[in-house]
């Protein structure tokens, strides 16, 4: 970590392979981020990449708390590498010391996630948080006292209530005004990245109790129906096309070492970063002149959805 606007995630793709198992076949090293593999176990998709003591098959579960962090190792105390929220789904390849590790299932990310936090999935999805903090009342009245806070972007299964005006859903009832179907997606990316401004900045965090710049553009392309990585670099490879770094206009991702951001409009960019420890809004040429110090090139790609 520099003292400007960046938060580098260390390139992880071309990692040797763990002591316990070596890659076979066509694929001359895989990327454990989004590869479930370790010394002793392997999930089954890659056994024909991948010599391994074990395999298992990926056991899909379903996040039950407001939001989970998904740690690098099996233990609080790791450095978290991205988060999850209610009603994700997380598919479970061992469970082991209180901890489940496998991949999510919007993204793939590899990780350990406090086992706790899952529960087997027992209803189909059907609508998405879009307030920045939804209330889950305990009755399908405003007055009535909240069960819990889901962060935007968590899922739920909802039915109809008594109160039209509410939906039953993740054990009580949520406004309407709340949730969005899936399927409907937004129409600016950059309006829902400014929902996040002001948010902390938080490694690994995709809520707007704690964000980082990759979390704040995956969030802002899931809701706008973009499948969308977790690291920059993983971004920077597959979302949008390439253009020219002087022809940047709103809803351009703009990609430094380590750090990526939107254009709010042709000359400013909105993104959480560790400099200002926030979610902001600032000059581009400023975050450039920052990151100067460090690297020569600060722009490595614009990439437009």
């Amino acid at each position: 970590m520099t003292g400007a606007s960046t938060d580098s995630r260390p390139p992880e793709s071309a990692s040797p392979p763990p002591l316990g198992s070596r890659l076979t076949g066509p694929t001359a090293s895989l990327d454990r981020r989004v590869h479930a593999w370790r010394t002793d176990l392997a999930d089954i998709a890659l056994r024909d990449r991948i010599v391994a003591p074990h395999y298992a098959e990926a056991v899909p579960m379903q996040v039950m708390v407001a939001s989970a962090m998904l740690r690098g190792h099996p233990s609080g105390s790791a450095p978290a590498v991205s988060e999850l929220l209610y009603g994700e789904s997380f598919n479970v390849v061992d469970i082991s010391g209180g901890w489940a590790w496998g991949w999510c299932g919007h993204d793939r990310y590899v990780g350990y996630v406090a086992a706790a936090s899952l529960t087997p999935i027992r209803a189909v999805v059907t609508h998405r948080i879009i307030a920045g903090s939804a209330p889950v009342f305990s009755a399908p009245d405003i007055k009535s006292p909240v069960a819990v806070s889901l962060p935007m972007g968590a899922l739920a299964a909802a039915a109809a209530a008594d109160n039209d005006r509410f939906l039953a859903a993740a054990g009580g009832f949520i406004h309407r005004r709340h949730l969005a179907p899936i399927g409907e997606t937004g129409s600016d990316p950059v309006a829902v990245a400014q929902m996040f401004s002001g948010a902390p900045y938080l490694w690994g965090g995709r809520t707007r109790a704690g964000i980082d710049c990759s979390g704040l553009v995956q969030m802002a392309l899931m809701a706008y129906g973009i499948a969308c990585p977790r690291d920059s670099d993983q971004q920077r490879e597959s979302v949008g096309r390439a253009v020219t770094a002087g022809a940047a206009q709103r809803g351009d991702l703009v990609f430094f070492p380590g750090h990526v951001g939107l254009m709010a409009d042709s000359d400013n960019l909105l993104h959480a970063n560790a400099f200002w420890m926030t979610t902001l809004t600032e000059p581009l040429a400023d975050v450039i002149d920052r990151l100067r110090a460090d690297h020569a090139e600060p722009v490595l790609a614009v990439r437009r959805l």
